[in-house]
């Protein structure tokens, strides 16, 4: 079996699909990125984050983030159509 690995353009963000699934993680680690934007979203104080990952750096969370900005900026968003209201009908 060919393992593919994938790597952000700075080459810190890579995806093995031998590693977590294949989730997208901070390279040389298992910390995926999901769980560093779940703390950032949380308002986790970075240098709080830091603590916890001690082999995450400042450079590793930017890219975690960058990494999520491009997943969102090629998103084509479509509005959704309203469809009629459905009646009931009178019981007969």
């Amino acid at each position: 079996m060919v393992t593919k690995r994938r790597a952000t353009p700075r080459g810190r963000i890579t995806i093995d699909p031998e590693v977590l699934a294949g989730k997208p993680v901070v390279r040389g680690t298992r910390i995926p990125v999901e769980l560093v934007l779940k703390h950032l979203s949380q308002q986790l104080d970075i240098e709080e984050l830091l603590e916890a990952f001690p082999r995450l750096t400042r450079r590793d969370i930017q890219a975690c983030v960058e990494y999520a900005q491009s997943l969102v900026e090629g998103e084509a968003l479509y509005p959704a159509v309203a469809q009629p209201a459905r009646t009931r009908r009178a019981a007969r």
